[in-house]
């Protein structure tokens, strides 16, 4: 039987995957996350997530490997995570009051397969005052997260609306990742 291994460190992704009851290992590295300019983006999260997924499954060549980017489009502009306070509070009121896409990239690597797809899901945000904004940016919560907030924790509170995966914009499509891992012959528990 193939291991599973999830190309990241991100808590949130861990902890989706754990919900389902697979067992699974986590193992990141450090690849270029720079991309041209102009690409859509959809090609972009699915590029990043197949740059993760090649550097593990490299490390893994017998396992299964789950390797996700998430990305923020609003106004035509890509958002991704922010430098410091100033970019985070700047996204933000980018986002206020508007509707943004958040397109989350997946590529899974096998020995004898590979598979790359996305999903995009349109967030809408309340209008947001300075101090909301302020308030969150001191919180810490932005600082590793496409487009300035997490939708599963206190970011909760400036969402209005939300139309697609709501697990793909906390950072995997779980329904559709388990859909695609199965097609491609891993073996489930159920």
């Amino acid at each position: 039987m193939h291991n599973l291994i999830l190309a990241s460190s991100s808590p949130r992704r861990k902890e989706l995957l754990e919900n389902l009851q697979l067992q699974f290992i986590t193992s990141s590295s450090e690849v270029d996350e720079s991309f041209e300019s102009g690409l859509p983006p959809e090609k972009v999260v699915m590029e990043l997530a197949q740059r993760k997924a090649a550097a593990v499954f490299r490390e893994y060549p017998d396992s299964y490997v789950i390797g996700s980017d998430t990305i923020v489009s609003a106004d035509g502009e890509i958002l991704g995570k922010p430098k410091d306070k100033a970019e985070a509070f700047q996204m933000l009121r980018q986002l206020s009051g508007k509707s943004h896409k958040v397109y989350t990239g997946v590529s899974i690597i096998a020995p004898e397969t590979s598979v790359a797809f996305y999903e995009k899901t349109e967030v809408v945000f309340w209008e947001l005052s300075d101090e909301e904004i302020n308030w969150y940016v001191q919180s810490g919560e932005p600082f590793d997260k496409a487009g300035s907030y997490g939708i599963q924790g206190l970011g909760s509170m400036f969402v209005k609306q939300i139309f697609g995966d709501y697990f793909a914009v906390v950072g995997l499509p779980v329904s559709r990742t388990i859909r695609e891992l199965k097609k491609a012959g891993f073996q489930l528990p159920y």
